[in-house]
């Protein structure tokens, strides 16, 4: 009987943690009945003065047909000082994916047509800042590429090069939510510039301490493009921060968010690109797609960083963002490849978030070439032509265009999404 009490009393605590708010299933994602399922945490429980992810996956054996999408965050929430990555991903459905054959989400050829982009970019290194380690990053990256018929990008052949946040191998501890973010980042940018060089610098956590002690590990590495597809809560403490996003002559992208309207660092640094998100599908239409403003895209107006020169909107006087946008929506998402992050399972796994947006606007830069005029996002500011217009969608309810996509600038998607690489 002792033991049966011990079982009802955990069971009841388990439902209150629930309840409470310790599972997290995103409420901007609705969910009509279907078929009870169980999800596996992705990422273990976090060490002291850490925090964990809130990615579920799919346990495997769920076969019930007609499955809900759900769309789970990858990274948890932080605390203060501290990072979380922008991607979201869709749970594996019930037709398991494998290596065999990619989900349906938008390929390379997908995005370079939606984009009117090129491929080139030899020369290019792209960096991305990510926090912990992904031990099967480069190794995915191959079955990424092969899958749609990349040329390899390997550390033997000199294309590929993974560090620690001080240039050495000293990698730190594994995390297989932000592994997930790792595999978005460097399979768009090899979407978008599958003959960039990439370089992963990996933090030591996901503190803004590292995070930015790995983003100037970065520039002394001479990237011309860094990424950082992550963001944490804005705070006048961050202005301490800033100076490790201001390196003339390399172009610095920053995630805007996945929360919908409302401001996240380094976003909303002035040195930096801040990049929302779109929802983007194919159309009749003579581009032959159509994008509107992603619900989940950050933007809005810092409470800390002073509104730069070449910002010219009237609703705000500081700092405004998105700058530009690319696809962000997991319902219009991107296929990546994963193994480490699923339960040891190898998997296709289709994603959303800003994150993506981010990787693709880093891709979009290093194909450009022109990252040594870059110090900041001014650039675009004065090249609009060669941005599609978003003029549709909303990300809030703020009432005016810092949550409301319309003609010109606007909150969610700021200037407007690549129409090939002029405007940067």
């Amino acid at each position: 009987m002792r033991k049966r009490s011990i079982v009802i009393l955990t069971i009841c605590a388990l439902l209150a943690l629930f309840i409470a708010g310790a599972v997290f299933v995103p409420s901007r994602i609705s969910v009509s009945a279907a078929p009870a399922k169980h999800y596996l945490p992705a990422c273990a429980a976090a060490l002291p003065g850490q925090v964990s992810c809130d990615a579920l996956v799919l346990a495997p054996g769920n076969t019930q047909p007609n499955a809900t999408k759900h769309y789970l965050p990858a990274c948890g929430a932080p605390l203060a000082g501290y990072a979380s990555c922008n991607a979201i991903v869709l749970a594996p459905s019930n037709a398991q994916n494998n290596a065999a054959s990619a989900p349906s989400g938008y390929s390379p050829k997908d995005l370079q047509s939606a984009y009117n982009l090129p491929s080139a970019g030899n020369g290019q290194t792209v960096a991305i800042v990510d926090a912990f380690d992904d031990p099967n990053a480069e190794a995915d990256l191959g079955v990424y590429r092969s899958q749609y018929g990349l040329s390899a990008c390997t550390t033997a052949n000199g294309c590929f090069k993974k560090v620690d946040q001080n240039g050495g191998n000293n990698y730190p501890q594994s995390d297989s939510g932000w592994a997930q973010e790792i595999s978005v980042d460097v399979d768009m940018v090899s979407a978008i510039c599958p003959k960039c060089h990439i370089l992963l610098v990996e933090a030591n956590n996901n503190s803004l301490d590292n995070l930015t002690k790995a983003v100037d590990r970065a520039a002394q590495l001479k990237a011309n493009v860094i990424n950082n597809s992550y963001g944490g809560s804005e705070s006048p403490d961050e202005s301490s921060f800033d100076s490790s996003y201001a390196h003339p002559g390399i172009a610095i992208t920053a995630a805007s968010g996945d929360s919908g309207y409302g401001v996240s660092y380094p976003a909303t640094s002035p040195h930096v690109t801040a990049v929302g998100g779109t929802s983007l599908s194919r159309a009749s239409n003579k581009r032959g797609w159509s994008e509107t403003a992603w619900s989940g895209a950050g933007s809005g107006c810092s409470g800390v960083f002073s509104k730069p020169s070449w910002q010219k909107d009237s609703g705000c006087n500081m700092r405004t963002i998105a700058d530009v946008s690319a696809d962000a929506d997991p319902n219009t998402g991107v296929a990546v490849y994963d193994s480490f992050a699923s339960n040891g399972t190898s998997s296709w796994l289709i994603f959303g978030g800003t994150s993506v947006a981010t990787a693709i606007i880093s891709g979009v830069y290093a194909l450009a070439g022109n990252a040594s005029k870059i110090n900041d996002a001014s650039y675009a500011y004065s090249h609009t032509s060669s941005l599609n217009d978003v003029t549709s969608g909303s990300n809030g309810d703020c009432g005016n265009y810092l949550c409301n996509a319309g003609p010109g600038y606007d909150g969610p998607t700021g200037l407007g999404t690549p129409n090939g690489t002029g405007a940067f």
